[in-house]
């Protein structure tokens, strides 16, 4: 298993998560982004710098995932596509995205994006917070003690 980082948007305090994660699980763990990244010196850490433009990191990331890897994203378009591939995706906030939950998410991500388009006033989600970092650091414990033990 490997673990892939949507590291364009992602939030600092969870790269720092999960370079800690990286290097006491010596788990692989690959941040892909159109710009340059600093991090810290680790066999378990590297960078993928891919071009600017809409979604190729995503599309990099759907290239380069095999089934049971774990994909870092917010952006649950890319969700979906890691879980039709066989993968995992958590979000920053610490929900996985699974079979059983993709598809409403999909289509409530739709919904809203929709009415925003039509000119209805919907407020975006709330701004990232300690609970937020404390969800995500346990949803990532959680599911790589649940990989390591199979």
């Amino acid at each position: 298993m490997q673990i892939w980082v949507d590291a364009d948007a992602c939030p600092v305090v969870i790269k720092e998560i999960l370079f800690r994660a990286a290097e006491r699980t010596k788990i692989t763990t690959t941040l892909v982004a159109n710009q340059f990244l600093r991090t810290p010196a680790s066999a378990y850490i590297k960078t993928m710098q891919v071009p600017s433009g809409f979604d190729v990191a995503d599309s990099r990331i759907v290239l380069e995932l095999t089934a049971g890897d774990l994909v870092i994203t917010a952006d649950i378009p890319l969700a979906a596509q890691v879980v039709e591939k066989g993968g995992h995706a958590l979000n920053p906030r610490g929900e996985l995205y699974t079979t059983a939950n993709i598809q409403e998410r999909l289509a409530m991500r739709n919904l809203m994006e929709e009415l925003r388009g039509n000119g209805v006033d919907i407020s975006g989600p709330s701004a990232f917070n300690q609970t937020d970092r404390q969800a995500f650091a346990a949803a990532l414990d959680r599911f790589i003690a649940k990989q390591l033990k199979t």
